[in-house]
């Protein structure tokens, strides 16, 4: 076929006589026009991005202002539910409490709701615990605050918490004014957080003086619908917005808040930042309370500058490299023409030596066709096969007649990986690798290397092969072909995928297991060892894997000393009996401490002798924690901290098991508190709940470890006194008497009891030993109560 015939076209469409200024020329136009193309693309997509970007600020700025309202209202609502849990606070534990919650809030304060009667004796006991007048107060016409006039009413500010360096409003009456007035009623009627509308902030400096009030009704224990008071926080919008935002030289939004309950809709913050020439504007809605409020986000200057369009740079690279473009097109024509008057001259030349080419390939197709297992494929310089042998034949299903001259090497390999191939190879040598030559290019620097590659048969399957690639060089050196050599890999990959995927199943399924998974042995000589060990193991033990199939000793370690020799001694007896092993221990790790570990495993007889168990340990730690704290809270009489009656009445049938069985000593006491009901009457019952709390408190300091000290019910108490007769029970009860009378309990003076001591007598039972110290009891009340009676004395 004559050269001319096969000669591409310049461009497509450009014939290779035409002149390389027409080309350079065509190709300039052509860049220019692409340039504009791409910068008008470009300018639309800018756009595009910088609403995205907007948006995305948008989101984080109001996602974050959300979060700090949410904050605000969990801060007040633990401060409420402090005050709702506890009948008195003090001025010291309002202090400690509070003082870790002032974050972007200028101050925290409790306001007790104060009776018109109630004022007097209020303002004193005031003054009494501060140490100095304390008044309620309200602010006068000049700004001041000063005495509030006789009300029905008040609402004082008695503990505050501050951030302001301007001192504390202590006193002054929220009542006093409308806007703080319609706050408390709102949160009193709702029962839930209220917001005031924007103000000026009273005992914060002038720069932090505008915010708002958030308050949270305060309930009786005993009555939801009895207020007590308010907990309140003092907002300052200026440093709720802005602690922690970008400064104004830096940020990238404008930001406005209005409160959209402001009939006035003024402006309760705006940033200063300086606003930019986008017309962007974002528009969300925050809630704090009972309101909402209008946040408006805009950009700033700062925003426009980070954000500025590249199309003066695109258009201007375009045109240049559309210059450049055509200047080394017209060079590579030029060039080329003359290269092909070159190739002409050698044709002839070309042709003489291809007969020479055919005799030999006879010669070579008979010693080729001799290898039927391997396929052996041979190219020109342009990738057309010229030989293809018997073994190619057979393992791709095409004659040589169907390939010969007309298939290239290229279309037997699957396409897809000759594209990832080339790829990587083009950023390897730092040059484009066409797909073409993707399976030659990597045997540039090792020629007898074979890689994996992926063939396609006739009838469309694929086959894994192994490929040996190398060139082709006539008499003088020169590069005339290639030759590829495959062997046929598929059964070979198939075996090691299979086992490649068995092994990740196993990783997958003991990374997801709780706890590890482990193969142990034990065998002859008391030869400890891991066969396996899952990286959970690592967890459980605070040893690397690779350690603990090293060295099985290093697990035993961290055993709890108390425990190590329980669990060596059940791996025997699992050996020994082929049984599962079960087993609860201690671990003592270096991170994290003493932990609670279970452990499961099955055995099974080793052929050679000794014994394989496969088997997990998982942490126990928290359920172990969990039974405890029940456990704890089954037998413990919540109000006091002592045992309850469940608890007395298990050990009192373990001590009487005792006594019945070795005829030992056993004695209880009984005691009544003398007119409990006047206490709560009188003082209400959260003192009533103190005079028991600290009754017990003085009984349990003068009872020995052996006895056991029970709250059964209401007033009423006992003490259990193993191995003690009745003549050193009733001295006891007399040391418990006598330290109730010897010391007054606050507010309410001398607390008394009556005490019942009864001893246990051969052959009685429970119900006869509990009868007789109520009867004791029941007598020292007939008797004039405050005093101790047993069965034969009386005091």
């Amino acid at each position: 076929m004559p050269l001319q015939a096969v000669r591409p076209k310049i461009l497509g469409f450009i014939s290779e006589q035409a002149s390389a200024w027409l080309v350079a020329l065509v190709v300039f136009l052509s860049g220019c026009a692409l340039a504009l193309v791409v910068a008008w693309a470009a300018s639309d997509l800018y756009q595009q991005q910088v609403r995205q970007r907007f948006q995305l600020l948008v989101n984080e700025r109001y996602t974050r202002l959300q979060e700090r309202f949410d904050d605000q209202e969990q801060r007040l609502n633990s401060l409420r539910r402090f005050f709702v849990n506890s009948n008195d606070v003090s001025r010291e534990e309002f202090d400690g409490f509070a003082q870790p919650l002032l974050l972007r809030a200028r101050a925290y304060a409790w306001a007790p709701r104060v009776f018109h009667e109630q004022r007097s004796q209020f303002e004193q006991e005031a003054s009494r615990l501060r140490g100095e007048p304390f008044t309620i107060r309200e602010l006068n016409s000049a700004g001041e605050l000063a005495p509030a006039p006789e009300r029905n009413e008040y609402v004082p500010v008695l503990y505050i918490q501050t951030q302001s360096q301007l001192g504390s409003p202590l006193g002054f009456d929220l009542l006093a004014q409308p806007l703080r007035r319609s706050t408390l009623e709102r949160a009193q009627k709702s029962g839930r957080l209220a917001v005031s509308q924007p103000m000026q902030l009273v005992g914060v400096e002038p720069a932090y003086a505008t915010g708002v009030l958030l308050v949270a009704p305060v309930a009786s224990e005993q009555s939801a619908t009895e207020f007590r008071g308010y907990v309140m926080a003092v907002i300052s919008m200026r440093q709720l917005m802005a602690d922690g935002l970008p400064k104004p030289e830096r940020d990238n939004l404008v930001m406005q808040i209005i409160d959209t309950s402001d009939q006035q809709s003024r402006v309760l913050y705006a940033s200063d930042t300086t606003l930019g020439d986008s017309g962007l504007v974002g528009a969300r809605r925050l809630t704090l309370g009972d309101h909402v409020y209008a946040l408006t986000l805009r950009p700033s200057r700062v925003f426009d500058q980070s954000n500025h369009s590249s199309l003066t740079a695109i258009l201007t690279m375009g045109g240049l490299l559309s210059l450049l473009l055509s200047a080394l097109l017209y060079v590579l024509v030029s060039q080329r023409q003359r290269a092909l008057k070159l190739v002409e001259q050698r044709t002839v030349q070309l042709r003489l030596r291809e007969q020479e080419l055919r005799d030999a390939h006879g010669q070579l197709r008979s010693v080729l066709n001799a290898a039927t297992q391997v396929a052996i494929i041979a190219t020109d310089l342009r990738g057309v096969i010229n030989t293809f042998n018997a073994g190619a034949e057979q393992m791709l299903g095409f004659t040589a007649e169907q390939v010969v001259g007309k298939l290239t090497l290229e279309s037997l390999h699957l396409p897809q990986e000759l594209e990832t191939r080339s790829a990587s190879l083009s950023v390897t040598l730092g040059k484009r690798i066409p797909a073409s030559q993707a399976m030659l290019g990597e045997n540039t620097d090792n020629l007898h290397e074979a890689h994996e590659w992926t063939l396609v048969r006739r009838d469309g399957s694929q086959l894994t092969v192994n490929m040996l690639a190398t060139v082709l060089l006539d008499d003088h050196g020169l590069w005339i072909g290639h030759l590829a050599i495959y062997l046929d890999v598929t059964e070979q990959k198939r075996a090691y995928e299979a086992l490649a995927a068995r092994d990740r199943l196993l990783k997958k399924l003991s990374a997801h297991v709780p706890g590890g998974i482990f193969q142990f042995t034990l065998e002859p000589q008391e030869n400890w060892r891991f066969i396996y060990a899952s990286d959970g193991m690592r967890d459980i033990y605070e040893i690397e894997t690779g350690v603990l199939q090293q060295d099985a000793k290093k697990a035993f370690e961290r055993i709890h000393p108390l425990d190590v020799e329980r669990v060596r001694d059940s791996i025997r007896l699992s050996a020994l009996q082929l049984s599962h092993w079960r087993e609860e221990y201690r671990v003592m790790l270096p991170q994290r401490g003493l932990r609670w570990i279970r452990g499961e495993a099955t055995p099974e007889e080793l052929p050679g002798g000794g014994t394989l168990w496969h088997g997990y340990v998982s942490d126990i730690s928290d359920l172990k924690r969990v039974e405890e704290e029940l456990r704890a809270l089954s037998i413990t009489d919540s109000l006091t901290g002592i045992h309850n009656r469940r608890y007395f009445q298990d050990r009192l049938k373990a001590e009487m098991v005792r006594v019945n069985r070795t005829c030992g000593a056993l004695s209880v006491i009984m005691l009544d508190i003398d007119h409990f009901k006047r206490i709560n009457d009188k003082h209400g019952h959260a003192v009533g709940d103190g005079v028991l709390q600290e009754l017990c408190k003085r009984i349990s300091q003068r009872l020995r470890r052996t006895d056991v000290f029970c709250r059964l019910g209401g007033e009423e108490f006992m003490v259990l006194c193993p191995n003690t007769d009745g003549e050193q029970a009733y001295n006891l009860a007399m040391d418990l008497w006598q330290s109730l009378r010897n010391e007054p309990m606050a507010p309410v003076g001398i607390v008394t009891a009556s005490f019942g001591v009864a001893s246990w007598r051969v052959d009685e039972g429970i119900d006869g030993l509990l009868l007789r110290a109520d009867s004791a009891v029941y007598l020292a009340k007939q008797t004039g109560r405050d005093r101790v009676e047993t069965e034969l004395l009386r005091v």
